[in-house]
């Protein structure tokens, strides 16, 4: 009786685990829709200081927030991320 049970219970307890499978989407997107392509924006490594020197003084500035410190410097055709004080990366705006 003891066993029935357990085991009834133990395919219950692993049915469940078995039927919460995780999925996710993927996001595609043409690269026409990112933004245009042929501005000329910052590259990975400069420091704020160039950057800013460069390219003038930005909109918007975000952070530092996190660790590592990441702040966001954010211009009219594309945002700039900073780790500490160097360009981590450039996202263009749509």
């Amino acid at each position: 009786m003891y066993r029935t049970l357990i085991a009834s219970i133990c395919l219950l307890i692993s049915a469940s685990f078995l039927s919460t499978s995780v999925f996710a989407d993927d996001l595609k997107m043409p690269i026409g829709s990112q933004g245009q392509q042929d501005i000329k924006r910052p590259t990975n490594g400069m420091s704020k200081t160039d950057v800013e020197s460069r390219y003038g003084a930005p909109e918007n500035m975000k952070g530092p927030v996190g660790d590592p410190p990441i702040s966001i410097w954010k211009y009219r055709s594309y945002s700039v991320y900073f780790e500490y004080d160097r360009v981590i990366h450039t996202v263009l705006h749509k």
